[in-house]
């Protein structure tokens, strides 16, 4: 695998959106599309990027008429939402989520209309795999797919006596360090996330890491794995990071956001990110100091691997044909053409870098082969705002380590209840380890057998 400095976002963000399509009736013979994706009023770059990209497509497609939501993947919810047909013609979901989907036949194979774009056979297979069924239909179109690393803060280190350029590449080196920052600078030297099903998130991670794993197929079947050493080992070093090193502050419950938020304002030395993450501290929580953003490959154990991932575009079962290809038309325009043709992706990348408060050439995995994405990098390159040399170690490391998705049944449900064992670990000094993953594991199979009525 190759890596190499992609386009994030060039109007391929997420949230709500006013004023873009035709909210009043529209005309006979039109094709009205409902879809997620759409960044929020904080993100105005991006807004005004979605609202250009819907206007350029409805130029180009006069019979289709797209309507952002306003709608975000809120797992509780999500699926009661499916199945009573109350969501968009185009849903944004998790990497967890499209194997599941698939395989209850909840969301529509989108290979035929997919197979008619010109440079559908060039898409990258990696980050097709995890929409695609046995059969090889593929349902969907990723955006921005990532890896995992270590988001470091540049300034902290070099407070703390540290090398800003050269970051943690083992577990072992990364408790050093926290422990060097927090007793240096004051600050966090680590966090590790916790709630909202991101702790389990998380821990696995640290489990791939190490070289565990969350579930195995066991007879065809999917079992919880992950009350074994490698887990072990992960959430001790937690343990003694937080109790007997002192190193990862008084707040434990976080989220991503909590996360991003304390690591803009400078509270936090250490956190398990995507470079992507860049745009939410500087867009969302307005990071000052952006140059302090640095980023390396995920820290190791003996595991040589990092977790992928991503959001992904799907097209709900009940949607009408004539619908679905109009979904189609609206997700290779949106999301595959400007990661292709370098023409597209600098003239978004232009419109983006006019706003001071954008984020223009963070990187990511590529979505088609390497020769595509270094033309793609090359025209982006003349408005890339972003310091690409803070991004070099994520660059450099990444492509030797295994890339590894997320666990491929529930995984949702699985993180919630690993939840709480990253949560007792973090907040209770006493917390046995193994009692706890061995509580986690009677209860995760309880829900892989009931996910399998």
């Amino acid at each position: 695998m190759k890596l190499t400095a992609g386009l994030l976002g060039c109007a391929v963000l997420a949230s709500a959106l006013a004023g873009c399509g035709s909210p009043t009736p529209s005309e006979p013979g039109t094709v009205v599309i409902r879809v997620q994706g759409m960044p929020p009023a904080t993100d105005k770059p991006g807004l005004d990027g979605f609202k250009k990209t819907v206007a350029d497509f409805e130029q180009q497609n006069p019979g289709i008429k797209v309507q952002g939501s306003t709608s975000v993947f809120d797992p509780l919810t999500f699926s009661a939402k499916l199945a009573g047909g109350k969501v968009e013609e185009v849903i944004k979901v998790p990497l967890t989520e499209p194997q599941g989907l698939i395989a209850r036949k909840q969301v529509r194979p989108l290979t035929k209309e997919l197979s008619g774009w010109a440079h559908y056979k060039e898409f990258n297979p990696q980050v097709l795999l995890p929409l695609s069924d046995p059969a090889g239909d593929v349902y969907g179109v990723p955006q921005a797919p990532f890896a995992q690393g270590l988001v470091y803060n540049r300034d902290l280190f070099t407070k703390a006596g540290l090398d800003p350029d050269k970051p943690p590449k083992t577990w072992d080196e990364v408790r050093t360090a926290a422990k060097t920052i927090s007793d240096k600078t004051g600050k966090a030297g680590f966090v590790h996330q916790s709630k909202n099903n991101q702790g389990g998130w998380q821990l696995t991670m640290l489990a791939y890491t190490h070289g565990g794993e969350i579930e195995r197929e066991e007879g065809g079947e999917y079992v919880a794995a992950f009350n074994a050493d490698p887990v072990k080992k992960a959430l001790t070093m937690l343990k003694e990071m937080r109790w007997t090193d002192d190193s990862m502050g008084d707040a434990q419950l976080n989220d991503q956001n909590d996360v991003i938020k304390r690591f803009a304002a400078g509270e936090i030395g250490m956190y398990m990110g995507t470079p992507g993450t860049y745009r939410l501290a500087k867009m969302t929580y307005g990071m000052e100091d952006t140059d302090a953003f640095g980023i390396g490959p995920l820290p190791q154990a003996g595991g040589n691997a990092s977790l992928t991932g991503g959001d992904v575009y799907l097209v709900p079962k009940s949607v009408s044909p004539d619908k679905a290809a109009a979904a189609v038309k609206w997700l290779l325009f949106a999301y595959a053409q400007p990661q292709y043709d370098p023409a597209t992706a600098a003239s978004r990348a232009k419109e983006l870098a006019a706003d001071p408060k954008s984020a223009v050439g963070v990187p990511t995995l590529p979505m088609f082969d390497a020769a595509q994405q270094s033309k793609i990098d090359e025209a982006v390159l003349p408005y890339v705002n972003v310091k690409l040399e803070h991004f070099r170690p994520w660059l450099d490391g990444t492509p030797a380590l295994t890339l590894r998705p997320e666990p491929p049944v529930q995984a949702q449900q699985v993180y919630a209840v690993l939840d709480t064992v990253v949560q007792a670990v973090l907040t209770n000094k006493d917390a046995s380890v193994d009692d706890l993953l061995a509580k986690a594991e009677t209860d995760v199979n309880t829900k892989l057998a009931a996910a399998r009525q």
